[in-house]
């Protein structure tokens, strides 16, 4: 089975770096990535644009808007990405950049990081991120739930903020990062009612593949069967990994776990190409 990992970094973050060293051990490169992705038969992979410029790390309020990859010189050819958006650098010249990059073959969606940033996703300073979003058809990821630095904020990133921006904006898709964990079911319950909002089941733990098997043996991931259960939308989820946080292989093993059997070429594939349009010009055979 061909797979979309519709969620990694690729990036030259402190802590991404520190993470892949010391808890998930995989080799966070260029050359790691390639080696690790065609071996799990991933043939896209989905990064999400983020840079740090200041020594406190990600989240960076200096950091240029739009936020791209920087992990190498080279991105490999089958990693294409979505523009970061930093609130506090979104000016007119921002705009105009994320407008430029918008129509470059490779970017493929735009990046919110709420909670990481205090702005709640129907902030008004996000309004032209959204026209841009609608011209350009490219979807919008939020990054919901828990964030992975002690600085964020989670009031902004819960994932019921979503349901008023997908009423608003009925005509964008967008697409809710990590199903909104730890508030899955708000998360299913989001994209069941909105036909405009989907999911990813990135980001659900950190670890290598041993965390991996311990914590899928006891009672940790009760809530996120409950929540895809209760969804019942597997037309509307997509796997992604987050990477480096988690190696690729085993976390593909794992979310089977979740998805019935008939459903798996969905969302390891197919709803990646309905939430991301411009990603079939990358996977012409």
């Amino acid at each position: 089975m061909k797979i979309i990992d519709a969620h990694i970094h690729y990036s030259n973050i402190q802590s991404f770096h520190q993470t892949a060293n010391e808890r998930s051990l995989v080799q966070y490169s260029k050359g790691g990535y390639e080696q690790e992705f065609a071996q799990a038969n991933v043939v896209l992979s989905i990064a999400m644009g983020v840079t740090e410029v200041n020594q406190n790390g990600f989240p960076d309020n200096e950091a240029k808007t739009p936020m791209g990859v920087d992990l190498s010189e080279k991105k490999p050819n089958n990693v294409v990405y979505c523009l970061g958006i930093n609130p506090y650098t979104l000016d007119q010249d921002a705009l105009a950049a994320i407008e430029l990059n918008a129509q470059k073959p490779e970017v493929v969606g735009l990046k919110i990081y709420l909670g990481y940033y205090p702005f709640y996703a129907y902030d008004d300073v996000y309004k032209p991120v959204y026209a841009l979003a609608k011209k350009y058809n490219l979807p919008v990821v939020f990054h919901t739930g828990d964030t992975y630095s002690e600085r964020g904020l989670l009031k902004y990133s819960h994932p019921l903020t979503i349901d008023e921006v997908a009423v608003i904006y009925s005509d964008i898709t967008f697409m809710i990062a990590h199903l909104g964990d730890p508030w899955t079911l708000t998360g299913a319950e989001i994209i069941y009612k909105n036909s405009n909002v989907y999911a990813d089941l990135s980001g659900l733990l950190v670890g290598t593949d041993k965390e991996i098997e311990r914590l899928n043996q006891t009672n940790f991931f009760d809530h996120l069967r409950h929540a895809i259960t209760f969804a019942d939308s597997y037309d509307k989820l997509l796997f992604g990994t987050d990477w480096p946080l988690v190696p690729v292989g085993p976390y593909i093993e794992f979310i089977k776990t979740f998805i019935p059997v008939e459903h798996h070429e969905k969302v390891f594939y197919l709803n990646a190409l309905k939430v991301f349009p411009k990603i079939q010009n990358f996977l012409k055979e």
